[in-house]
Parts: C-alpha cells; sequence; structure tokens
C-alpha cells in the first residue's frame, strides 16, 4: 500500500511570518493546528519538513542534522524570497532544538522552544520511539508481522550514527544558548516522558534575552501540539508574538 507523503505548508495570513519546525520523526502535521490558528490571527507561517521525515524510516536513518539545518535555513530563506523581513521562528522538541540554533545564528524577531531537549539523556526515550513510527509505518504499508519485526530490527541496528549525531547537536546548542538575545517563550509538559524536563528551566535561565519567559502545562506530554492544553498553548504562543516589536 503506497502512503500519502505529507508536504510543507505556508499559510499566508499577514505581514509577520512565523517559521514553524516540526520534532524528530514527526512531519509539518506536528505543527498544522498552530499554523491554521496564527493563520487567522493575521500571521503567515511556514512548516518545512526535514529531509528523512514524513518518509520510509529508511530514509530518516539516511538523513544527518546538517541536512535538517539546512532544510531549516531553505525555510527562513522561503518567507524572506516571499517578502517577509521579520521572522519568528517556534519549534517543538528536535524543531526547538533547530529554532533556537536559528535564535543565536541570526536576527530573528522571537523564539517559542516547545518541550525542546537540552540533555542527551534520552537515547532509551529516542530508541523507543523511533521504533514505534517505524513499526506503526511499516503496518500502514500493510506488511505482515513477522516482515515488520524483520525490518524493525535492522533499522535500529543502523540507527545508532543517527542518534550519536543528534546528541551531539543538542550539546553544540545548549552551549550557545547564552548567544540568545532574540524574546524568548519556553514552553514545557509537564508530563514530557520523552525529554528530561528540567531541559526548559536550561533554556530559560540560560538565555540572554531581556524578555522572556516560561510555562508549564500541566496536563500536557511531549507532543503538546497534540495534546489536551493545544487551544491554551495557541493563544499563549499567539499573545507572545503580538508582545513582540513588529515594525
Amino acid at each position: 500500500m503506497k502512503i500519502k507523503q505529507p508536504e510543507a505548508f505556508t499559510f499566508e495570513g499577514g505581514d509577520r511570518a512565523v517559521l514553524l519546525l516540526h520534532g524528530f520523526t514527526g512531519h509539518s502535521a506536528d505543527v498544522r493546528m498552530l499554523g491554521r490558528f496564527l493563520e487567522k490571527k493575521g500571521y503567515t507561517c511556514h512548516a518545512p519538513i526535514y529531509r528523512g521525515h514524513g518518509a520510509p524510516p529508511e530514509e530518516l536513518v539516511k538523513a544527518t542534522p546538517e541536512q535538517w539545518w539546512e532544510d531549516v535555513q531553505k525555510g527562513i530563506k522561503h518567507l524572506k524570497d516571499l517578502g517577509y523581513k521579520e521572522i519568528a521562528v517556534a519549534g517543538l522538541s528536535l524543531g526547538g532544538v533547530l529554532g533556537l540554533k536559528v535564535a543565536y545564528s541570526e536576527p530573528i524577531k522571537g523564539i517559542v522552544s516547545m518541550c525542546a531537549p537540552m540533555y542527551f539523556d534520552n537515547e532509551t526515550e529516542l530508541t523507543k520511539g523511533f521504533e514505534l513510527f517505524a513499526r506503526e509505518y511499516k503496518q500502514l504499508e500493510q506488511k505482515d508481522d513477522e516482515t515488520v519485526k524483520k525490518e524493525v530490527e535492522q533499522l535500529l541496528d543502523h540507527s545508532g550514527g543517527l542518534f550519536d549525531q543528534l546528541g551531539e547537536l543538542i550539546v553544540d546548542v545548549k552551549e550557545h544558548i547564552d548567544h540568545i538575545y532574540a524574546p524568548t517563550f519556553v514552553v514545557q509538559a509537564r508530563n514530557d516522558q520523552m525529554i528530561n524536563p528540567d531541559s526548559a528551566n536550561y533554556i530559560h535561565d540560560n538565555v540572554e534575552s531581556e524578555k522572556k519567559d516560561i510555562k508549564w502545562y500541566e496536563n500536557s506530554s511531549h507532543l503538546i501540539t497534540f495534546d489536551k492544553e493545544k487551544d491554551q498553548l495557541h493563544e499563549d504562543i499567539y499573545q507572545f508574538l503580538e508582545s513582540l516589536e513588529w515594525s
């Protein structure tokens, strides 16, 4: 069975632009509801899909964080090519890490990091998450249980290098957090079982931004953009964006 591949999206809603960045093993659906909400509030939103994502898991293990960073930069260029000069960034999980990297690499209006890891102490959880993603993908392809089991085991055998590189990216961004001066809104789910939630405190305490805030969502888990408090999250992000000094 052929699975429809997800696509990047651009929702043009106004003169202010927001780059939306998805999580590891995810794709643009991670931030689609947020994008639609912000579009209705007058913001233009663009969400790229990093290489290897939104595709069979075999493609993901071939991709690298360097390529994902290039894809994020292409997303910024896409918005600039459309004529948007002022851009804010909001990212979930890996997207939060990449968004923080954007925030110390070039001038942006503001950064929203959602459940972004700063400690690479979650390789077990990552491996489980990747295994679940791979298994579900292969079940969607309607492969039999034995084939699914065998192919997932092969993928896990070949995924170590990717996780090593992912760890290096997280450590590198953590070491540069104090280079961030853009307004920062740190979002963290209290029931996050994927990452060390103290990452949120680390980000908030170490960015050099004069304008920074942190909010804990008491009834949410790692995929906060899909969870019980998503409507409140949307409103909070909108209010943060409205507080920025757009020209």
